[in-house]
């Protein structure tokens, strides 16, 4: 059932997501494996929220980040499991992307846990010479 929120321009699975905060299953999403060099941008919106240099390997089948580009996201905690946790979302369409915890890499020690269906990946052009 689609909710007044529903957004046509994005898979079922990105509304489920971005609209009602759902999450992706662990493993599922592509840019688990994405080593080019680029940006990381909203699916919901477009607003660029990650660069390539910021991804890590965190081995929780999300795509991990351990920052963020200023002033791109919006945190509140959530219990839906049963504890509490920081979500994020998208400061520009309150799209749900993930959370955000304090076990990340060296220099920040967060880790962005971001769900991949939220993701748009635009690689940086190589220019010819």
């Amino acid at each position: 059932m689609k909710n007044k929120d529903w957004d046509s321009n994005l898979s079922p699975e990105q509304n489920y997501i971005l609209k009602q905060e759902g999450t992706e299953p662990p493993g599922s999403s592509p840019l688990n494996y994405e080593k080019r060099e680029g940006s990381y941008f909203c699916a919901g919106c477009g607003v660029k929220l990650f660069e390539s240099k910021m991804k890590f390997d965190s081995g929780t089948g999300w795509p991990s980040f351990f920052d963020a580009l200023p002033n791109v996201f919006e945190t509140k905690t959530d219990n839906h499991i049963g504890y509490l946790r920081t979500e994020y979302h998208c400061k520009n369409c309150k799209g749900h992307h993930g959370h955000l915890f304090d076990d990340g890499p060296k220099p920040t020690g967060k880790r962005f846990c971001n769900n991949g269906a939220c993701l748009i990946f635009k690689p940086k052009k190589i220019e010819n010479k």
